[in-house]
């Protein structure tokens, strides 16, 4: 699951105006923010498998801190609890949270059963659609597609940055899905950490856009 995270994001702004679409990446994608930064300390582990599935050759081995339900409730308690403290907003810390939340809800359609439940416990949740390119295209361009019609639909661009850096960053996202879904599998280990770390870029780059936007009359 790659781009309906970022779909769900793109919604959650549409239904929240008050939480910036910069915010709803970082809570939408939050696990996998700092599943990258978890594989470069050696505290989790992933393994490339080319054909491991039709859409992705990860393995992921080990993961309970990042992608464990239960610590996405914890992580998603941190984060809406960090926004609380910032903006002193109920209604958006919930929506921070719950974004938190569906991360690891969407992950569970389409990975392997290696989803955790709570660490250290031997059961494990996903439906595997990754084992079949055309279900996971169905489940996550619809949801993608949705969400930015919805934030496009909801806002209106103030100059040229909020108009066209909205249109790069919605292709950009489509690009990288589809490199995810057709490209070769990566180099090593320490690649898929740099590059998950990159996707902090994408969390500016959408506070950026969303600055040059306003929220069009109800």
């Amino acid at each position: 699951m790659f781009i309906g995270h970022f779909g769900i994001a793109f919604a959650a702004r549409r239904c929240t105006p008050q939480i910036s679409l910069g915010t709803a990446f970082l809570a939408a994608q939050f696990l996998d923010l700092l599943w990258p930064t978890l594989l470069l300390a050696g505290a989790e582990s992933v393994r490339i498998q080319p054909g491991a599935t039709e859409v992705t050759p990860l393995v992921f081995e080990h993961y309970p801190i990042s992608h464990s339900l239960l610590m996405a409730g914890v992580w998603a308690a941190a984060v809406a609890a960090g926004y609380a403290a910032m903006h002193r907003n109920l209604a958006g810390s919930i929506v921070v949270a719950l974004l938190v939340l569906s991360h690891w809800l969407l992950d569970a359609l389409v990975h392997e059963p290696d989803l955790p439940f709570v660490p250290g416990v031997d059961a494990f949740a996903g439906l595997g659609l990754w084992n079949s390119r055309a279900a996971t295209l169905l489940a996550e361009v619809p949801m993608f597609a949705i969400g930015v019609w919805l934030y496009a639909r909801a806002t209106q661009a103030l100059d040229r940055v909020g108009r066209y850096g909205l249109l790069g960053l919605v292709a950009f996202l489509a690009l990288i899905h589809a490199g995810n879904l057709y490209g070769p599998p990566p180099p090593s280990v320490t690649a898929i950490a740099w590059v998950g770390q990159a996707q902090w870029l994408l969390v500016l780059w959408a506070y950026w856009v969303d600055a040059h936007r306003e929220p069009l009359p109800a």
